[in-house]
């Protein structure tokens, strides 16, 4: 199988397994991949939800340079609206809600948006219509 299509999304971070258990939490991902350049000192991990051929791709680097802020962030859908409302509770509770849960008119959805440890914003959803919006694209 030969990739094709939109991969992966590359973000710089500074500790790994901060990142790691952040995504596990959070967006429900996993390490798919991970390598360490003995030379160099860099490292890099692809995590996925495993539900599409998309990773994002994380470099350790000493400091990041350039978050994800909001507006600019990445998106994962929540099966249910309380599933938003727990990892919202959970992030209020260690800090990293940046904002919501918020009720917004289609194709939005409910929101929020949360802080990974490096700064880099993530939402958590339900009810967003990107599934349909594409398909109704084709």
């Amino acid at each position: 199988m030969s990739d094709l299509g939109f991969t992966h999304i590359a973000l710089e971070i500074t500790d790994p397994e901060r990142t790691i258990a952040f995504y596990e939490k959070y967006a429900g991902m996993k390490v798919v991949h991970r390598r360490r350049d003995e030379e160099t000192g860099g490292e890099a991990l692809w995590m996925s939800d495993l539900t599409r051929p998309f990773v994002i791709v994380f470099i350790k680097l000493e400091t990041v340079n350039a978050p994800l802020r909001p507006w600019a962030h990445m998106g994962v859908a929540c099966a249910t609206r309380e599933e938003v409302d727990r990892l919202c509770d959970l992030a209020r509770e260690e800090g990293v809600l940046l904002d919501g849960p918020t009720q917004s008119p289609p194709p939005v959805g409910y929101w929020a948006f949360l802080r990974d440890p490096d700064g880099h914003t993530l939402e958590v959803s339900f009810g967003q219509e990107v599934a349909l919006t594409v398909a109704d694209a084709h």
